[in-house]
């Protein structure tokens, strides 16, 4: 069962805040990548391309952790630790271009880049929370 995001913190998962995201690579040591993410308020959701370094540790290790940190105010935080519960590449491209909006303002991740949509095949990750931690 998942634990709830706190409601005085869920909006560092709505807004456009670069999260840390921690996977384990294959020796157990830690790889952090900022990545865009979201939120449909229970589960905390990322996007990648298959292949790449932390799509590769997902699926190998699902336990991950985020941290989001308020832009405005350093000293507010929230840490996500869980277990990547899905990953699809169903609704990958629709998430990424989502996410896009919500970062860039602009409605498709690939713009004028076209060629890199035909190389790349975009997953979304559902990360369930099952500790969090928070701060400001």
């Amino acid at each position: 069962m998942p634990v709830p995001i706190p409601t005085s913190h869920i909006d560092l998962l709505e807004g456009p805040v670069f999260v840390a995201l921690v996977t384990v690579m294959p020796n157990g040591t830690p790889q952090v990548t900022p990545v865009w993410a979201n939120t449909d308020g229970t589960h905390v959701l990322v996007n990648s391309a298959r292949g790449r370094q932390k799509d590769k540790n997902m699926r190998a290790n699902p336990k991950v952790a985020i941290l989001a940190i308020d832009p405005k105010n350093g000293y507010r935080w929230i840490e996500i630790r869980g277990t990547v519960t899905e990953i699809t590449e169903e609704g990958g491209v629709d998430h990424i271009n989502a996410l896009s909006k919500l970062y860039r303002g602009d409605e498709d991740y690939y713009g004028a880049n076209s060629e890199l949509r035909s190389q790349e095949t975009r997953v979304k990750y559902k990360i369930t929370p099952e500790h969090i931690n928070k701060g400001g």
